[in-house]
């Protein structure tokens, strides 16, 4: 696979429909998606397990939405049972956050439906709806699910959902739940269908001319579970996953840039009506007190993402090693809480780095690319392309409103944050070509907001030598 691909331009490029290959792989993998929504799904994990009676009596009694916490948002510490191993892995959630009801009951407390308006000149006037519940089905907070639709004008398409369920939920006597947040089970499905992904050719030393688009039609699902060991709440965490994807190429909507199967005729048609399994394993050493918003402690992990099958090429594999690291520091705008409140604010740096290498042929949509919401974030999504990357990045993360506001009684923003990064990093052809690859740089401010500690919004503000770049995601980068 080259980064210098030539050849004439070509008129004909259509939409097909997903190959039987695809559907013989996602239709198995969408029924694993629907077995854990029914109720088998209650026996896939009875360690920390309470029988249904304790929800049942809380059902029954009347919702207060400051149960367990405070009026200024402050979340005293509970005991934990005596026989919960690693108590400081597990996330308290006070009854207060715990509302009954169905979805619109409990909207912005732990169901939330946001519309999707925008509009666009390459892919038009596009509108759709997302709708996150994380206490999905009722089950005092131990699944979430999410289903994002959306349309344009253009025909630019998304539909998808995500399910998880948390292995180790526990009844607390005094009210409220406590959940071990390393051990979960996860499937995702959906459709697809984006006008403008941009690909800037293959190498470090690409430009911002060089700047293509294409149409990904893919279709999509997968399921894998995590799990920490031996015990709930351990330093040893590994991931199991299968997951399928077919991909279906076109030409590109951005009016202003080539379209890529003109300027890459031979990588483009090698990539087109392409699917593939996957399976995933990841090991993981982590010592951090939190999986979503980590203040202390660090990890170093290994992934093996193995192709076995997939369209016109043998197997083939991605492999990662990964580390981060987060220090506690002194509160800018807050005393950093105290040890007798669950989750207290708390300012942080952390580091972060990583290096993969691709083995064997892949398709170049799904080869490792920097820019976008999480590496290299004052470029553009995909803005470097090869067959092996290494990237390292460092936040200043602050809480600038430590308790965060209430917009009604049962309706609040945890907090209210802001942090500083600089992105660093390269892609190769071979991990030996990462020695003497150009290396990009980026740096930034981002703007955060907490629901709770596993809720966190961020909008990124990059700049780079390219100009700006903007981005808002879930989660933190890394």
């Amino acid at each position: 696979m080259s980064g210098t691909l030539v050849g004439t331009p070509k008129g004909r490029i259509q939409n097909r429909r997903c190959s039987l290959f695809s559907w013989a792989l996602l239709l198995p993998l969408l029924g694993l998606l629907l077995y854990p929504l029914s109720g088998v799904a209650n026996e896939l994990s009875t360690n920390g397990t309470d029988p249904a009676e304790p929800t049942q009596k809380k059902a029954r009694t009347a919702y207060n939405p400051f149960a367990g916490m405070e009026k200024d948002g402050r979340i005293p510490k509970k005991g934990l049972p005596d026989d919960i191993k690693n108590p400081g892995r597990w996330r308290y959630v006070p009854e207060g956050r715990i509302k009954p009801g169905n979805v619109i009951d409990r909207l912005f407390v732990s169901s939330f439906i946001t519309p999707i308006v925008f509009y666009e000149q390459d892919v038009g006037a596009g509108g759709g709806i997302a709708v996150t519940d994380i206490d999905f089905r009722q089950q005092r907070r131990r699944e979430f699910a999410g289903i994002f639709l959306s349309y344009t004008t253009e025909g630019q398409q998304r539909y998808s959902m995500v399910w998880q369920r948390w292995l180790n939920h526990r009844e607390i006597k005094d009210g409220g739940i406590a959940f071990e947040e390393r051990s979960f089970l996860r499937g995702r499905g959906g459709y697809a269908k984006t006008l403008t992904v941009r690909f800037f050719g293959l190498g470090t030393d690409t430009t911002a001319d060089d700047e293509t688009s294409y149409t990904d039609e893919v279709t999509y699902g997968g399921l894998f579970v995590q799990q920490s060991f031996p015990q709930p709440g351990d330093n040893a965490v590994y991931q199991l996953g299968i997951n399928t994807e077919h991909h279906n190429l076109s030409q590109g909507y951005a009016s202003s840039v080539p379209s890529t199967d003109e300027e890459y005729p031979l990588l483009f048609d090698s990539s087109d009506d392409y699917g593939m399994l996957r399976l995933n394993g990841m090991l993981r050493y982590d010592t951090r007190d939190s999986q979503h918003s980590p203040y202390k402690g660090g990890l170093i992990e290994l992934s093996i993402d193995g192709v076995p099958l997939q369209s016109g090429n043998s197997a083939a594999a991605t492999t990662a090693l990964e580390g981060n690291w987060a220090f506690k520091v002194p509160g800018l705008f807050h005393d950093n809480g105290d040890n007798l409140e669950e989750h207290p604010p708390t300012d942080a740096v952390a580091f972060g780095a990583f290096i993969n290498a691709a083995h064997g042929e892949l398709p170049f949509w799904a080869l490792t690319s920097l820019g976008g919401r999480n590496t290299l974030r004052g470029y553009i999504q995909n803005r470097f392309t090869d067959k092996a990357a290494w990237h390292a990045t460092g936040e200043y993360r602050i809480w600038v409103i430590p308790r965060g506001f209430r917009v009604t009684n049962a309706i609040r923003v945890e907090r209210v944050g802001l942090a500083a990064f600089y992105d660093i990093g390269t892609v190769g052809d071979t991990v030996d070509d990462l020695f003497s690859s150009t290396v990009h740089d980026s740096y930034g401010i981002s703007f955060r907001f907490s629901l709770e500690r596993t809720a966190l919004f961020r909008a990124d503000l990059g700049f780079s030598d390219e100009g700006m770049n903007f981005t808002f995601a879930y989660g933190l980068p890394f």
